[in-house]
């Protein structure tokens, strides 16, 4: 769900080189810099916003932040229609009453680490995302894998090869977590050991 600049604080961009503090946050992977970050929002966010330290992801061009919401106290017995109306609401107003407190936080982290800040937040299986950055990804393809990509257009799956494309690689996000973060660690122990080498 894209929203207005009035929500995050930034303006929205089509994939833009980083800024100036950009090497601050490091690569995605898990980078040493990358902890600094997360600590950094974790001291700056203010206290009794989310219950826990809140998910802070970041990539070459943005930062997410998702914290976890109290649940709402609910009369006993009630449905889980009442519940989850009462989660909406809960929703609603922490993304009102902090809109302006978020939008100073995203312009700092913007300017210190040069990626744009988008927010969100959850409660049991459910997330809402208040803010999005998409950025274009240009690829090369062959035949072979267009093929793949204009089956799912012709299936009604995806309305583009471009939206087919999004939707292959949401699929490996979701079936390949186990992979992915294996991926990932391996990507944070390459960072540790380079850190550790001889100077040039």
């Amino acid at each position: 769900m894209t929203t207005s600049n009035a929500d995050t604080g930034s303006n929205p961009g089509t994939g833009a080189e980083p800024g100036p503090g950009a090497a601050a946050a490091g690569s995605a992977g898990g980078s040493a810099p990358e902890d600094k970050l997360r600590a950094w929002f974790a001291g700056r966010l203010p206290d009794g916003w989310f219950s826990g330290a809140p998910e802070v992801r970041v990539d070459r061009e943005e930062i997410t932040v998702v914290g976890i919401l109290s649940a709402p106290d609910v009369t006993a017995g009630a449905s889980d229609a009442e519940a989850a109306a009462a989660a909406d609401g809960r929703t609603r107003r922490f993304r009102e009453e902090t809109r302006e407190h978020r939008i100073e936080i995203a312009r700092e982290a913007e300017h210190r680490f040069g990626r744009k800040v988008s927010w969100g937040v959850k409660w049991g299986e459910r997330k809402v995302m208040f803010t999005t950055f998409s950025v274009p990804v240009m690829t090369r393809l062959r035949q072979p894998e267009r093929l793949v990509l204009d089956t799912l257009v012709d299936a009604g799956v995806a309305r583009s090869r471009s939206e087919a494309l999004a939707w292959c690689v949401r699929l490996v996000g979701q079936h390949q977590d186990s992979w992915l973060g294996d991926l990932r660690a391996a990507l944070r122990k390459v960072e540790q050991v380079r850190g550790e080498g001889p100077g040039l």
